[in-house]
């Protein structure tokens, strides 16, 4: 985390407004931006062009451009960003000036890895409880942190300034320990169950489902394996869907 240097003082060059009004595609890129400067800067980098910060985050530069437009940033012709300042405006407005307080509830095996996690702290996060319902976990000590029982989250909100709770709980237990998050004025949840939350409006919830994600793959693994099967002369040998419907039928049969 670089020392912080206030993206809105007066007179600053590519200033930042107080909080822009973000797109949420952009908001979504804005990290990948920040881990590829954070790179940059390691490595010596002062200056960066926006197609060489574009290709380090995996997005193309005219969308590069726009995202960063909307935080006062344009680089300078012939020179690029400048990292450093970059760096500044971007964790200013995602909010990591400050380290931010997380309880993490569920401390099985994704729980273990998660809580071992060393890349929370660099990225603006501090790993203030685990927590977690089996009385045969509490008192087990993982990173230097003890687990502590989840009828405990209450007071611990309070010690710690808790802002973020994560859950890594089996799925019938997520529900509960939301609504438990959300008495204690949690107000952003970071959801690893495989399951979708029922949460109060004003409440953020951010869902990562490896599953899901392995599905995904796996739609794009087996549409690749139906082109190169596909025949020379471009005629239709794809096998018909469930329900009875060829590939070459469904437009018909939704009337496209």
């Amino acid at each position: 985390m670089s020392q912080h240097r206030h993206p809105g003082a007066p007179g600053r060059a590519g200033a930042v407004p107080a909080l822009p009004d973000l797109p949420e595609a952009t908001v979504a890129r804005l990290p990948e931006y920040l881990r590829a400067l954070h790179n940059l800067a390691e490595t010596g980098h002062e200056t960066v062009p926006s197609e060489g910060l574009a290709s380090a985050a995996g997005v193309n530069s005219a969308k590069l451009r726009k995202d960063l437009s909307h935080l006062g940033s344009y680089g300078t012709r012939g020179v690029g960003y400048d990292v450093a300042l970059l760096i500044d405006q971007i964790e200013y407005v995602l909010g990591l000036t400050q380290r931010r307080a997380v309880a993490l509830v569920g401390v099985g095996n994704l729980g273990h890895a998660l809580a071992g996690y060393d890349g929370f702290a660099s990225r603006g996060f501090r790993i203030a409880a685990l927590l977690d319902a089996d009385p045969a976990r509490v008192g087990e000590e993982i990173n230097g942190l003890v687990v502590r029982h989840i009828d405990e989250l209450p007071r611990i909100a309070v010690e710690e300034s808790i802002a973020i709770g994560v859950i890594a709980t089996p799925a019938q237990a997520a529900q509960r320990v939301a609504d438990q998050l959300v008495a204690v004025g949690v107000t952003s949840i970071l959801n690893f169950a495989p399951c979708v939350l029922s949460v109060p409006e004003g409440v953020d919830v951010r869902k990562v489902d490896l599953a899901i994600e392995l599905q995904i793959l796996s739609f794009h693994e087996h549409r690749k394996a139906s082109l190169t099967a596909l025949p020379a002369t471009g005629g239709s040998a794809l096998t018909a869907l469930p329900g009875g419907f060829g590939a070459t039928d469904t437009q018909e049969a939704i009337g496209t």
